[in-house]
């Protein structure tokens, strides 16, 4: 949710530190900002990978079609390397609609992978019977689209491990947003004490704890000080010991959570 001119600056300080992936969203309104640093930061377009997603108010075939070639157009990139379904609302047959135009997108050459965010895994079940009928509808296998990459908040508090359980028998890699909480639990005990047995910040050691578990943390700042510091966590390692202290039996999520909603919202 960062206006796109603080964005064009975020994105710049983050490629300049060494970050080689942007994820936006056209609900977020600055994918222009986004496409603006990538092209003024000088790097190759093949070394950056930029993710965006179809907003939860147009769940249809149509709709999602229409939306891949205004991310384009917003953008200013001749690809998207990763759309996802940013949530799973809009009805079975309105998900499946979605589902179809991405596949068809990637067919075009718009998008390179596709995927979903904040599914549940009664959402992931249904997705696999919606490839598995559009392969019978479109001509066979593969024709049905793969799952790439699933997205979700995950951080010790909200661990999704039947989600994370589903996704990994499927080599479906799992994204992990608010990986610091938003600096909500900044202060909890454990953590603190990591922090300090590490010499790291309690930021750097969720970040890291996000990394051991097989994610890929997405930490949000628009700080350029921030952004190296949540860059700098590979000069450390967590003891697997410590890795199952943050493993709280915990489910607070602190931004919103469709994952849990019914199918037929």
């Amino acid at each position: 949710m960062v206006p796109p001119e603080e964005t064009e600056t975020a994105v710049l300080e983050a490629l300049k530190a060494g970050y080689r992936h942007v994820d936006s969203a056209a609900f977020y309104q600055n994918e222009n900002g986004c496409g603006k640093a990538i092209k003024a930061s000088g790097l190759p377009r093949s070394e950056i990978f930029f993710t965006s997603k179809i907003p939860p108010k147009l769940m249809s075939y149509e709709a999602a079609k229409a939306q891949v070639d205004k991310s384009l157009q917003e953008s200013g990139l001749d690809y998207i390397d990763l759309m996802l379904i940013h949530a799973p609302y809009g009805g079975s047959a309105g998900r499946k609609g979605v589902w179809k135009a991405l596949v068809e997108a990637v067919e075009e050459g718009k998008v390179r992978s596709i995927g979903v965010s904040n599914y549940g895994v009664h959402h992931l079940d249904e997705l696999e019977k919606h490839i598995a009928e559009l392969e019978a509808e479109r001509g066979g296998k593969g024709k049905g689209g793969v799952i790439s990459v699933g997205q979700w908040e995950i951080h010790p508090w909200c661990r999704r491990e039947d989600i994370v359980e589903w996704s990994k028998k499927r080599n479906i890699a799992v994204e992990a947003y608010c990986p610091v909480v938003r600096g909500e639990r900044f202060g909890d005990p454990t953590l603190v004490s990591l922090a300090e047995k590490y010499g790291k910040t309690q930021a750097q050691i969720l970040i890291r704890w996000s990394l051991q578990k097989g994610y890929l943390p997405l930490p949000k700042s628009v700080t350029p000080s921030r952004i190296v510091e949540n860059a700098a966590i590979y000069d450390f390692e967590l003891s697997q010991e410590d890795v199952e202290k943050l493993n709280t039996g915990v489910y607070a999520p602190i931004a919103w959570d469709p994952a849990v909603s019914g199918l037929d919202n």
